[in-house]
């Protein structure tokens, strides 16, 4: 049988035929792209014609087509659905792959090659986009090494080499460590819980096959856990359960792992004559240097310090209340501070979840996607890899435009999180390449024939995702290099974080938001007080987050510490952290920053785009209409189709006319 990552997939969209893919064909399919690569390599190598952009730079960009084709498929599933096989492949794929890299961006003759078209650009003609991939081609492969020789280019390829394996071990030694561990709960450990969340412990029991009822370390399942079980120390348990992800000594112990990653990359950063690993990293960000990051961190972190204390006093008081003494605990904030905003605000988490029904959720963001931009989404059944995942044809004006495909539910084999990535990018350079976006979420699954019900937090998520899902849908470039999200990592999250706002525009809410069992809308009431409440546990939420930034950054902007979780301790102390408020990613688990080097030293990177997505929405508040089209034609033009076929802040400024302040982001946080 011919193995069907080899063959073209003549399917409806071209889908990748996953009915018959099989974790045997992946090793195959690999070897055979790679070696047509390196023949595409040698034949850019070997070209006596004198350098140009299109048999240099263009020959590039098309380079690793196949064996892109082969990973974005094997990812999808090794993320999304994984098992041994397919994370045996992973550990073997992560050295081949780092070689490959090596022999493309470390090659000198190619260099020379690009080098010649670089230094001859300004008599090119080329378009702005071309300029920007010569531009950005150029500067990948002298931030890869390529003008290193000798020792250094040997060592360099090693570290390399190296950092790719480690990452792939920090993420598998995360992922074995959620799906194994379980909580079971009898039937006296449910009090205080809600009944979606009790439903959701049944779900997991019979996910797991273990007693009635059951905790993992799901997100979705863990945190209505936290925030409403009356049995302090089954709180604790899963707390110390959840924090400790990846630090439970033996294989999959993540410790020492973190602590081999900053040497590597350390030394990775000097051998290409930087200072640290920071200062190589936001090189090419909108930050630029570590030092505009930590005047950021900085600036939010004293009045959200200060937001936590003063929460943090009256949680105490209501915990002692309760006849319980002794300091506030982690495992007591979401309980006491969900008791507290019942009070304050009126607002019941079990009494809100039954309005954001999941599929009411996707609705609404289709909806709004088909107000802001005239996209269309229509339900088609393509062979897909689990019984749990749909897919649209999305369409704007009849014609096609992308195929949406969302994994909404937590499953063992599934990394914890959310995430967007794309089966295929869209491109223009080998014809009009439609993409194929996928989003995956990690919410709990309902009881069979129940309603999938989320919290406003969840639905958030939902959005957030979406919202990377419109920059590849709506993504308009020639070059797949700088296609869709493929742009500074501090600016990637504008569109997401921007799309999140539209969930509190009340006449979504009001349409969209139905009580499962009522049929009702979300009341007037309700809606208000919901709105109102936006902003309730700030402090916590910004000290969780900002001391996980400022711990990655800490990490990357200093010589390499032996004792990453002495470290940690030490920049945790520095802040004087609040006893009962831990960091949102602990360094075993954090893997943001040590399963791969995206976010590594760019942690920071939601808040920076939170800076811009509280003005950006601000474009559409200023004009009274947060669908007006005049605002989402720039929003598209400017910053949704644009890629990075321009300078991140370049483009900003073109949408918004301006950059914003700090003020922005501890306004919309109700820090000011």
């Amino acid at each position: 049988m011919s193995n069907p990552l080899l063959t073209p997939w003549t399917n409806d969209f071209a889908f990748p035929p996953f009915d018959l893919i099989k974790d045997e064909h992946f090793a195959e399919a690999l070897d055979v792209e790679l070696a047509n690569a390196r023949e595409k390599l040698a034949g850019i190598r070997e070209n006596t014609d004198a350098p140009t952009f299109e048999n240099t730079i263009e020959a590039l960009e098309t380079l690793g087509e196949g064996v892109g084709r082969v990973l974005r498929i094997f990812f999808t599933l090794a993320g999304s659905d994984s098992n041994p096989k397919r994370e045996e492949l992973q550990r073997e794929f992560s050295p081949l792959m780092a070689a490959f890299s090596a022999e493309v961006d470390m090659d000198p003759v190619i260099f020379a090659r690009v080098d010649t078209v670089f230094k001859a650009r300004e008599n090119l003609d080329l378009s702005p986009e071309a300029l920007r991939v010569l531009e950005l081609t150029h500067k990948g492969l002298v931030r890869a090494g390529a003008q290193l020789s000798g020792t250094e280019f040997d060592r360099l390829k090693e570290v390399k080499a190296r950092l790719a394996i480690l990452g792939t071990s920090f993420t598998q030694n995360l992922l074995a460590d959620e799906r194994e561990w379980y909580m079971e709960l009898g039937a006296d450990d449910l009090v205080g819980l809600p009944e979606f969340a009790i439903t959701a412990a049944k779900a997991a029991a019979v996910a797991n096959e273990q007693g009635e009822y059951g905790i993992t370390l799901s997100r979705s399942l863990i945190v209505p856990f936290l925030q409403f079980s009356e049995r302090r120390d089954l709180r604790e348990i899963a707390y110390e359960a959840w924090t400790s992800r990846g630090a439970n000594g033996g294989e999959t112990d993540n410790r020492e792992i973190a602590a081999e990653t900053l040497a590597l990359r350390h030394e990775r950063a000097q051998l290409l004559g930087y200072n640290t690993f920071a200062d190589f990293k936001l090189e090419t960000e909108m930050a630029k240097t570590p030092d505009a990051v930590a005047d950021l961190l900085t600036a939010v972190w004293t009045p959200a310090k200060a937001a936590a204390d003063a929460d943090a006093d009256i949680l105490q008081k209501m915990m002692a209340k309760d006849g319980i003494n002794g300091p506030l605990q982690p495992w007591d904030w979401r309980f006491y501070s969900e008791k507290r905003r019942l009070a304050e605000h009126d607002l019941d988490e079990a009494a809100l979840k039954p309005y954001f029904q999941l599929d009411n959720m996707v609705a609404a963001a289709f909806d709004c996607a088909q107000r802001l931009f005239g996209l269309e989404f229509s339900e088609i059944k393509p062979p897909l890899y689990n019984p749990d995942v749909r897919a649209w044809d999305v369409t704007r004006k009849g014609a096609h435009q992308a195929v949406f495909v969302a994994d909404y539910f937590a499953r063992s084999g599934k990394r914890s999180g959310a995430w967007c990535s794309a089966m295929r990018m869209q491109q223009k350079l080998a014809g009009n390449i439609r993409p194929i976006v996928h989003n995956v979420c990690n919410f709990a699954k309902p009881a069979e024939g129940e309603p999938a019900l989320l919290s406003y937090d969840d639905a958030r998520t939902l959005f957030h995702e979406f919202g990377h899902a419109l920059h590849q849908m709506l993504s308009d470039v020639t070059y797949p290099s700088v296609a869709g999200t493929s742009v500074a990592r501090d600016f990637v999250e504008l569109p997401s974080q921007l799309f999140e706002h539209w969930l509190e525009v009340p006449e979504i809410l009001k349409k969209h938001a139905i009580h499962a069992k009522t049929g009702e809308a979300i009341p007037r009431e309700v809606l208000d007080r919901l709105l109102a409440a936006q902003n309730y546990d700030a402090g916590f939420n910004t000290v969780e987050y900002v001391s996980s930034a400022m711990v990655d950054l800490a990490f990357h902007r200093s010589e390499p510490t032996t004792d990453p979780m002495a470290m940690q301790d030490q920049v945790l102390a520095a802040l004087e952290m609040p006893s009962a408020i831990r960091m949102r990613h602990a360094t075993p688990h954090f893997a943001h920053v040590f399963a791969g080097d995206g976010y590594s030293s760019g942690y920071y990177s939601y808040m920076w785009s939170e800076v811009m997505d509280t003005d950006a929405f601000a474009a559409f508040t200023e004009v009274g209409d947060p669908f007006d089209e005049a605002v989402a034609t720039r929003l598209e033009k400017f910053i949704l189709s644009a890629g990075g076929s321009q300078d991140a802040e370049a483009l900003y400024l073109a949408f918004r006319g301006q950059m914003p302040k700090v003020d922005a982001l501890l306004a919309g946080r109700g820090l000011l």
